[in-house]
């Protein structure tokens, strides 16, 4: 299955693998993306675009 994300509210929803070993291989890449996520909803006003 894919992870799927979502924002309600100020709220990060994220749906992981159901997997307890799909998801150890998953969270080290998503770690990144989740804290940048929580930066962009606490009102960073930083530009995400790569040029």
């Amino acid at each position: 299955s894919r992870a799927k994300a979502g924002i309600r509210g100020e709220t990060l929803i994220i749906n992981l693998p159901g997997s307890p070993k799909a998801i150890e291989e998953i969270f080290p890449h998503i770690t990144e993306i989740i804290e940048h996520a929580v930066r962009k909803i606490k009102g960073d006003p930083h530009e995400c675009a790569r040029g």
